[in-house]
């Protein structure tokens, strides 16, 4: 058995699509579909659902799945370990992000890629909570930036960031221009655009404003919270955003963002990794690095005089 052999049948899982499988893997379709068939004559099961297109794993194929990515990812690990041992860290760090809580990522990266200049860092920042922790239990990224709850399992271990907090975004000439806070009562009845229904940010605001006993009709809604920003920009929209964006972007001219209360709610984000033994040398020198930094109060200095604290 050829770990080339096991990374072609996870890339399979993944792509579902034996073209777009081999692309990945940089070889062509034939030598991907002769390596996995390889593969089941040595293992002497059937690992994929064969028609006339690619239908899926076999029961025994998606276990076999599960022992791959282990192997691989183990594989990795030991690679990344014996590197450090002897150059210093290196390699490449996977790290996924909620959007909502991509902004903030930068501020792990720059102290991370200051401390160890011979990683490389990827970072996927469009996903939902639930892929980062599916992401991580598949061993498709290293670490990931997500909300925190208490159903987080055990085999997750965390280290908290910051406590997301919202502001009403609107332009400056709308009918709250004056006003130092919003309440979720009142910002439901503004032409609103949100995230979409699907993330897990936007749940957060759904939960306040059923809370209050209200039910906003959002016009427009996006997964992108830059595209939040560009449809405020318009002068028709408002919005709800987390705080840590305007760490990124101020608040651009001709919008005002203000707290959000009544009630003031606030949302734990953390780092999160696997708990496996041994430990990813790289997943461990990003833990610590978000241990000793100091996320929260980067985020509070925000640029402005305008921008709440």
């Amino acid at each position: 058995m050829l770990f080339r052999q096991l990374e072609y049948l996870v890339a399979l899982s993944r792509e579902r699509h034996f073209a777009r499988a081999a692309q990945a893997c940089h070889v062509s379709q034939p030598a991907l579909s002769e390596a996995i068939r390889k593969l089941e004559d040595e293992l002497d099961v059937p690992l994929v659902l064969r028609g006339r297109r690619y239908e899926g794993l076999t029961p025994e194929g998606e276990r076999i799945v599960v022992w791959a990515q282990r192997l691989l990812a183990d594989r990795d690990a030991l690679k990344s370990e014996v590197g450090a041992l002897r150059t210093g860290l290196s390699g490449r760090i996977r790290i996924g992000a909620v959007p909502t809580a991509s902004g903030a990522v930068a501020l792990l990266t720059a102290p991370f890629c200051l401390a160890h200049p011979l990683v490389t860092v990827e970072v996927a920042a469009d996903l939902r909570s639930e892929d980062v922790l599916r992401q991580l239990r598949n061993f498709e990224i290293d670490a990931g930036v997500t909300y925190l709850h208490k159903g987080l399992a055990d085999h997750f271990q965390a280290v908290p960031l910051y406590e997301e907090r919202y502001v009403l975004l609107t332009g400056t000439a709308d009918a709250l221009p004056q006003r130092t806070s919003a309440t979720w009562e009142e910002a439901s009845r503004l032409p609103l655009c949100l995230l979409t229904g699907t993330m897990q940010g936007r749940q957060v605001l759904d939960e306040v404003f059923a809370e209050v006993g209200v039910r906003p009709s959002p016009r427009v809604e996006t997964d992108s919270v830059a595209s939040l920003f560009a449809h405020v920009r318009t002068g028709r929209w408002a919005s709800i955003v987390p705080h840590t964006w305007l760490h990124v972007f101020g608040v651009p001219h001709g919008m005002r963002a203000v707290p959000m209360a009544e009630p003031a709610r606030s949302v734990p984000v953390g780092l999160v990794t696997v708990v496996r033994e041994p430990e990813s040398v790289t997943a461990r020198a990003l833990r610590e690095v978000a241990g000793r930094t100091d996320v929260a109060a980067a985020l509070d200095r925000l640029p402005g005089d305008s921008v709440p604290q």
